[in-house]
């Protein structure tokens, strides 16, 4: 891990008149080295870079790398004073970091108790319709996936990318399903690189444990997931470091709309902020990249279904923040508003989801929030036991070097509804991204709110959920429900 991350910035392109780009991404001949701080740039009218990259030459910086579709250009540049500068400049409304200088916690975007347990590899010869380790899968059969595939194993023209730690293309479970021409990395200062070697994990099994969740192949191998026919894209937004900054993010999200994508799952949030602020400066312009992107994504018919947070937030009412920037030796607390954002789940154009254990009650560590969550989905919860032979309530997936492991958090919870998504597209082809998303919830069953909320049980009420009978604050529409999204 680099001692010192440099400034980023992003500047938000110029004025409407400007061109919109026909190519999936516009990237400068040769990207500039990153030896020294560079900055986001966003301009007035939503499209073209023109103006931003005239604002970022005459404040001395040099162009990393461009996205004409949502006028976002990244600069690199020297000068203490660059982002102030472009920001005084005509056509740019927004200009700043998108990291501290200093980082020094590597941080998957899985907290708490989002270890992984493995297990090893799978014992092969299961028959064609129960994997060898599905009996410990509960959360399969939570949300009816087992009834769902006697309907549907998934549509083979829907691929779902998962924007992640990259997946492990040769797992027994997920090799079948990995599409290496829709596959990217895009930790190089949102530079896409298609060499297979940067898109697969390196130290991370984050990224292949979502991936089997959501599609892990019926093969008699280990486990299914709940779309065991459709196709998956590594879109690698994970460094070594374990951080993902805004421009990893914008990059995969337009990768995954110019490739025509039907899904993404995103189980993290945008580092090195918990909680991004609009009133701040330095903040504003990484916010605004990355909405455009979402809307951007949306306007291109993906389904963008997001992890809620495992910080135990209620994301709807004000929250004392003491962990941003996570990548300096000290952050710094704040109290935050309704203008403060937990990226990308909560800036817009997202499928929002939280996270229940084996008795289908709010996982311990999950976000909530009336009106922030649309679906819960099952996530895990150790504090569970499951009626399983293991008995272990978290979830078990694939994970490297050809393995089975359990693990637990909202990140868990997202490529499930993210796997039902991609059964609702693959059944209906008419259907358009706003419409699966209103299926997903449309079918999702309702779970009240309970009375007490005791998840460590000292006695004392942890989390208050509105909405009362439909549960509306902790679990949105409900949990999913694979089988009624694919029959009615």
């Amino acid at each position: 891990m680099n001692s010192t991350f440099m400034k980023k910035a992003a500047v938000i392109a110029a004025t409407a008149t400007c061109a919109v780009a026909t190519t999936a991404m516009a990237m400068p001949a040769g990207a500039a080295p990153l030896d020294a701080p560079t900055s986001f740039v966003v301009a007035q009218g939503g499209t073209g870079s023109d103006k931003a990259v005239a604002a970022i030459e005459a404040a001395g910086g040099t162009v990393v790398q461009e996205w004409p579709q949502i006028g976002v250009v990244i600069a690199t540049a020297s000068d203490d004073t660059f982002d102030d500068q472009v920001r005084a400049s005509k056509g740019i409304v927004a200009a700043g970091p998108s990291r501290a200088m200093q980082a020094y916690v590597p941080s998957e975007g899985i907290v708490p108790d989002g270890t992984v347990q493995g297990l090893g590899p799978g014992t092969s010869g299961g028959d064609d319709n129960l994997e060898p380790r599905f009996a410990d899968q509960w959360h399969m059969r939570q949300i009816g996936a087992d009834k769902a595939h006697l309907v549907t194993d998934g549509n083979r023209d829907i691929t779902v990318g998962v924007l992640d730690s990259g997946i492990e293309a040769d797992h027994p479970d997920l090799a079948a399903n990995v599409d290496a021409s829709q596959s990217v990395d895009c930790t190089d200062r949102g530079v896409p690189n298609t060499d297979p070697k940067a898109w697969q994990p390196t130290t991370s099994s984050h990224g292949t444990h979502v991936a089997g969740t959501i599609a892990a192949a019926r093969n008699g191998e280990g486990v299914i997931g709940v779309a065991p026919n459709v196709k998956l894209a590594s879109v690698k937004v994970v460094e070594d470091a374990g951080y993902i900054y805004p421009e990893y993010a914008i990059c995969g999200f337009i990768w995954a709309a110019e490739k025509g994508m039907e899904v993404t799952n995103n189980s993290y949030y945008i580092d090195p902020y918990g909680l991004w602020c609009k009133s701040e400066l330095d903040e504003k312009a990484a916010i605004l990249a990355v909405e455009r992107a979402l809307k951007y994504s949306e306007k291109k018919d993906v389904v963008n279904v997001a992890a809620a947070g495992n910080s135990a937030w209620d994301l709807s009412k004000p929250i004392h923040d003491e962990g941003s920037p996570n990548n300096v030796p000290e952050p710094t607390p704040r109290d935050t508003d309704q203008h403060c954002y937990d990226m990308p789940t909560e800036v817009g154009n997202t499928v929002t989801v939280s996270s229940v254990g084996p008795t289908a009650a709010k996982s311990f560590y999950s976000n909530w929030g009336r009106g922030v969550v649309d679906v819960a989905a099952p996530g895990g919860d150790s504090r569970v036991v499951a009626d399983t032979p293991s008995k272990n309530g978290r979830v078990l997936s694939t994970v490297l070097h050809g393995g089975y492991g359990f693990s637990q958090g909202t990140s868990m919870a997202s490529p499930h509804a993210a796997g039902v998504v991609a059964l609702i597209r693959g059944t209906d082809m008419g259907l358009n991204a706003k419409q699966a998303v209103k299926t997903l919830q449309r079918e999702a069953n309702a779970q009240p709110c309970p009375e007490f909320y005791d998840a460590n049980r000292d006695g004392v009420n942890d989390a208050t959920c509105e909405g009362k009978a439909s549960g509306s604050g902790y679990y949105g529409a409900g949990l999913i429900d694979a089988l009624a999204a694919v029959t009615k």
